[in-house]
């Protein structure tokens, strides 16, 4: 059976990723503004040293953020293209190579077409959020003549895909209404619809998996 998907306006959807992108950089942007006032504060010259590093650390996450989320949530351009693996490896590691996930790639393609880029980047972020104390992910990358192949196994003590999450990547609205939680993974699954491409996930005591599959012609 297929699923409806709930009713849901452009502008609704605008709105609630907007929400999502803020709360993803509300913490850099905000120890941006607590070293500005610490360097703005001439009772506190010794803390100034201190706040330039956070500064420098600050603008760097916010960057690798906004870099990831252009292209995950965005087009990054309108005209259809490869995105480099190493391109993507590099957004990665600007997103996640300070958190507690150690992130593998097994790849045996060099890029993606922009679509299958989005899409991964989108499960990238589920894959992480499904391990919140740490873990190992390790991704994979193939092709065949007829589809693109990427697996995402995220191992990790008190592994697991939120029901919500789940839901609403197939398409279903939760009970509640979406909210920035929520509307991230609803629109990982509006891409990959698009792209006629299908996701399993299997959850098990101590790891979640995505399988996905993306035909070649849908991405052409």
């Amino acid at each position: 059976m297929s699923v409806k998907p709930p009713k849901l306006t452009p502008a609704g959807l605008s709105a609630l990723m907007c929400a999502r992108i803020c709360h993803d950089l509300v913490s850099p942007i905000g120890a941006l503004g607590t070293a500005l006032e610490v360097l703005g504060d001439e009772s506190n010259k010794d803390m100034h040293d201190d706040a330039l590093d956070l500064i420098r650390m600050s603008a760097g996450q916010a960057s690798s953020k906004l870099q990831y989320l252009r292209l995950a949530f965005g087009v990054s351009g309108s005209s259809p293209g490869l995105i480099a693996t190493e391109e993507l490896k590099r957004l990665v590691t600007g997103m996640y190579g300070e958190g507690k996930a150690n992130i593998v790639w097994n790849e045996d393609i060099g890029a993606l077409e922009k679509g299958r880029a989005r899409v991964l980047l989108n499960v990238i972020m589920l894959a992480v959020q499904s391990i919140p104390r740490g873990g190992e992910l390790t991704i994979t990358l193939k092709s065949d003549d007829e589809k693109a192949l990427l697996n995402l196994r995220s191992e990790g003590p008190k592994s697991r895909l939120d029901a919500a999450v789940e839901s609403t990547l197939s398409g279903r609205g939760p009970a509640d209404g979406f909210d920035g939680r929520t509307i991230q993974p609803f629109f990982t699954g509006m891409i990959l619809r698009e792209l006629k491409g299908e996701l399993q996930t299997h959850v098990d005591e101590a790891s979640v998996t995505f399988d996905i599959t993306i035909p070649h012609e849908a991405a052409e």
